[in-house]
């Protein structure tokens, strides 16, 4: 049963953060330059941290965490809680960082990413 709720988990949030979160996101040039830039990173539990920034990137991001909570909270029913849905996302789309885009360790620091595959949670599917 654990093992069918992981399966529909990660294909959900496959579909979820490949698509809704990449369409919301990736539409906002802010948020592109902020990326680009190392202001913002993706964090272990599938939300955006500020790296570095004022005022305006916190805003931008807890608006964009908004989105994403809401689209976690939607895919998550009758499936899996929130925090499981967006730590499996969290962990798609840490694996899908690009070189030099910044995302949250294993320790809680901030890492760039090389050219090799980031540090992932021993619990990412």
């Amino acid at each position: 049963m654990k093992t069918r709720l992981i399966g529909l988990i990660v294909a959900s949030a496959m579909l979820v953060s490949g698509a809704g979160m990449a369409q919301a996101e990736g539409r906002s040039p802010a948020y592109v330059a902020a990326r680009a830039s190392g202001q913002v990173g993706e964090q272990r539990d599938g939300y955006l941290g500020v790296v570095a920034g004022g005022g305006d990137i916190a805003a931008m991001v807890r608006d964009l965490n908004n989105q994403r909570r809401a689209v976690y909270t939607s895919a998550a029913a009758g499936k899996s809680t929130i925090e499981e849905y967006a730590f499996t996302t969290g962990c798609k789309l840490i694996r899908d960082t690009k070189p030099g885009e910044k995302y949250q360790g294993l320790d809680g620091s901030w890492k760039t990413r090389g050219a090799g595959a980031p540090e992932l949670d021993s619990r990412c599917p």
